[in-house]
């Protein structure tokens, strides 16, 4: 069952209970991250979450990290473009316990200066580090690139020249400014009960205020024919197609992800039996879907020989023309449905999953969605409709390809990018 309470300051808390679970996952999310900063401070919301573990009032860095040992928890977060969640997952007698030191380093961290500076120097290295990952880089490319010159294309880790400036009055004040208690959500799921969960928070977040007024970054779809190569000396030759998405609460959500599942999503999809099985191609190749509160796009990726590299880019675009000309069978259908149906109704068997699903339907939704409705969503999608999707995503105009490796005497160029 799920339940909700807000505080009156605008705290929100959703909790879910699942008796025969041995866990409680609790995130505290706040609904700001890279898309809410500016270009002089990009990285300071990812700074932020790494310094809320590095000391409070009453805890030392160390003790944080013995605490949750001694629990045999999980204490972990993540910064996305549209949020930064702070979550603790441990066995249900420990829950008070973990909260106690949730709500310590979210509300109390001190940020000490040394311990910025070496942050600041494992941020760094953090940077390199997907630099030096071919297949993170290309992704976080065509992210930048899709969404360039605006707040959502900004590197959600930030640059090299924007951690090495941020001063620690900058961050404080970024925390002071973004952590409101109207973008705060607490979700819970597992062995939990929704009043006692509450009784636990609310002398600890019902006090948080604040009365700044934020402006929105309002983000426009990308609309416009793009071709970006990356010289680098490396074996494979890897490829990011893409094009327009959805925003997270677009009614067409469904369809969506019926359609990325047939053309990507599995080892039965299109691209992996024609790329991989049937030419050999590539290793990996799939497709995915980005969603952001107002626009999102299609991906496919593959990794391939820098002489295969213009037939895996025809192969896809040939796949989309296909989409976009002809109904999907309804026995193909049937089979994406129920992968997809099989995928929803497993990763509810992990207190994770459950949290976060919580937590991202009160922040792009507003509301909570139960399972059924959204299998029986599923279950709506007809062909027609994912005709008609295709039809407005796989546009020429739109298209999006990002190509890496020993790849300039290819003459690769926009006049390929036809669908």
């Amino acid at each position: 069952m799920i339940t909700s309470t807000a505080f009156k300051n605008g705290v929100r808390v959703v909790t879910q209970r699942v008796e025969h679970m041995h866990t409680v996952s609790t995130g505290i999310w706040v609904a700001s991250g890279t898309r809410h900063e500016s270009p002089g401070n990009n990285g300071v919301a990812h700074f932020i979450e790494h310094m809320l573990f590095k000391g409070t009032d009453r805890r030392s860095a160390r003790r944080i990290s013995r605490e949750i040992d001694s629990m045999g928890g999980i204490l972990n977060a993540f910064t996305g473009h549209e949020y930064v969640c702070y979550y603790a997952k441990v066995l249900a007698k420990f829950l008070p316990a973990s909260i106690d030191l949730l709500a310590d380093i979210f509300l109390h961290s001190i940020f000490p200066a040394d311990e910025i500076e070496r942050e600041r120097k494992v941020i760094l290295q953090e940077i390199k580090m997907r630099d030096d990952s071919p297949e993170e880089f290309i992704h976080d490319t065509f992210h930048q690139n899709h969404w360039q010159g605006q707040s959502l294309g900004m590197p959600v880790l930030g640059t090299v020249d924007t951690i090495g400036s941020l001063s620690r009055e900058a961050i404080i004040f970024h925390k002071e400014s973004r952590y409101r208690p109207q973008d705060i959500i607490i979700a819970a799921a597992g062995n939990v009960r929704h009043d006692e969960l509450v009784a636990i928070l609310e002398p600890f977040f019902s006090p948080v205020t604040s009365s700044l007024r934020l402006e929105h970054n309002e983000t426009k779809q990308n609309n416009v024919k793009m071709l970006n190569v990356s010289e680098r000396d490396m074996e494979q030759t890897l490829v990011c197609l893409g094009t327009r998405g959805l925003k997270h609460d677009h009614p067409d959500r469904y369809a969506l992800f019926l359609l990325t599942t047939i053309l990507g999503g599995g080892m039965s999809s299109r691209l992996f039996e024609e790329i991989r099985e049937k030419k050999g191609l590539a290793y990996s190749v799939y497709s995915y879907i980005i969603s952001h509160a107002d626009s999102g796009s299609l991906v496919v990726y593959a990794g391939t020989e820098k002489a295969h590299c213009r037939e895996v880019i025809d192969i896809a675009r040939s796949e989309m023309t296909r989409l976009v000309s002809e109904e999907v069978p309804q026995d193909e259908l049937d089979s994406a449905r129920e992968q997809l149906k099989g995928k929803t109704l497993m990763s509810l068997e992990s207190s994770d999953n459950l949290m976060t699903r919580l937590a991202k339907n009160e922040l792009y939704l507003n509301s909570q969605q139960t399972i059924e409705d959204v299998l029986a969503r599923f279950d709506a999608v007809s062909s027609h409709d994912l005709q008609r999707l295709s039809q407005e995503l796989f546009r020429s105009d739109y298209l999006h390809l990002e190509v890496m490796g020993r790849v300039a005497d290819l003459g690769l160029d926009e006049a390929m990018l036809v669908v």
